[in-house]
């Protein structure tokens, strides 16, 4: 059994998806990242990062203890190692994965989340134009990079559906919170129109719905509050 702590962001769904794809048996453990969930420190030792998601494997191939993995991406290497499912065991193909996670992790994840929080943040915090355009326009490139690689083949690693997609979906779903419309991109709409057409997609993205909340009907006070806990944020204390 698998446990999953949670909440509905796109790092979160990218574990969702991968789990109802495959079948695989998994509990929901929420987090609230807007709650602060993520500093508990019965949390920071499964994630020291204070990020989600995390999971707790009871059953590891090893045969021993429970082993907890965080980070997303290793969270899907870990499980699509575990399973023997999509990621391709040839070297080559294999290695069109990898390539193609880490591209996620350190390119389309960041900068594709503060284009998505500089558009948000508006005036709030003073003049933020020069960022706004700055990651709008890197968003619009990362964009293009999925839209060549889509050009000549069906999914990101060639002709099967592997984690490479899986990471870098949930991503794209908010293309418009983005400033990005996706008729400039035809191949990579394809692509978008065809994974979130799988049902197995449909139902990760659904995992824990009924947990998040619609900001607007936030009292000013109450989104100040969770402003602070998920903006901003400095090291934390080392206990004595």
């Amino acid at each position: 059994m698998i446990d999953l702590y949670y909440w509905p962001t796109p790092n979160g769904k990218k574990v969702a998806i991968f789990l109802e794809e495959t079948g695989t048996s998994y509990k929901l453990v929420p987090i609230n990242i807007g709650r602060g969930d993520q500093f508990k420190p019965e949390y920071l030792k499964l994630n020291p990062n204070h990020r989600m998601p995390a999971i707790v494997d009871h059953e590891p191939s090893d045969g021993g203890a429970p082993l907890s993995v965080f980070e997303s991406g290793a969270i899907l290497f870990y499980l699509a190692e575990k399973t023997g499912k999509l990621w391709p065991h040839d070297l080559r193909t294999k290695y069109e994965v990898t390539q193609w996670v880490i591209w996620q992790m350190a390119n389309q994840g960041p900068k594709l989340g503060e284009a998505g929080h500089f558009r948000r943040l508006g005036d709030r915090e003073g003049d933020q134009s020069y960022a706004v355009r700055r990651f709008t326009d890197e968003a619009n490139r990362l964009y293009g990079v999925l839209n060549m690689r889509l050009r000549d083949r069906r999914y990101l690693a060639g002709d099967d559906f592997t984690i490479a997609d899986i990471v870098s979906y949930p991503w794209t779903v908010h293309w418009e919170a983005q400033g990005q419309d996706i008729n400039e991109f035809k191949h990579f709409k394809r692509w978008f129109e065809e994974i979130g057409a799988r049902p197995a997609v449909q139902r990760g993205l659904a995992v824990g719905a009924d947990l998040s909340t619609d900001a607007s009907k936030l009292s000013p006070e109450e989104q100040q509050r969770i402003r602070k806990i998920l903006y901003n944020q400095r090291a934390l204390p080392v206990p004595d």
